[in-house]
């Protein structure tokens, strides 16, 4: 059974900077597509950003291109969600997820297989 576990929330002002970690139990952090998705307070869950198990490109919502950066450590078996010159907009539980490389959708919350528990964003403005 795969496990996920976020951490590096926290609060932050605006402009500020923050990495959050997600490490893959149960499986190779490169054998899945890793995505990340965030939900604000009242609204849906949404998506921020994908890196694929076949390759290096990450793929990011517009909201956040140019501001966060994902990448993969396959020694640590652990994604990384790089967030920079962050907005009060940014505030939001972030979750990352896991799903095989063969389902479509990177952009779905419903295509993904398995989840973390969340880790709380605030920033300051």
């Amino acid at each position: 059974q795969v496990h996920l576990a976020e951490s590096g929330g926290g609060l932050v002002q605006a402009g500020g900077s923050l990495r959050l970690s997600c490490v893959v139990s149960g499986g190779t952090v490169r054998t899945y597509t890793m995505g990340w998705f965030r939900q604000a307070p009242g609204k849906e869950r949404e998506f921020v950003g994908v890196i694929k198990s076949n390759d290096n490109s990450p793929a990011y919502a517009d909201s956040v291109k140019g501001r966060f950066t994902i990448s993969r450590d396959s020694k640590e078996n652990t994604v990384y969600l790089q967030m920079n010159s962050l907005k009060a907009d940014d505030t939001a539980v972030y979750y990352c997820a896991a799903k095989p490389s063969y389902v479509n959708l990177n952009d779905r919350e419903e295509a993904y297989f398995y989840w973390g528990q969340g880790t709380q964003v605030t920033v300051s403005s």
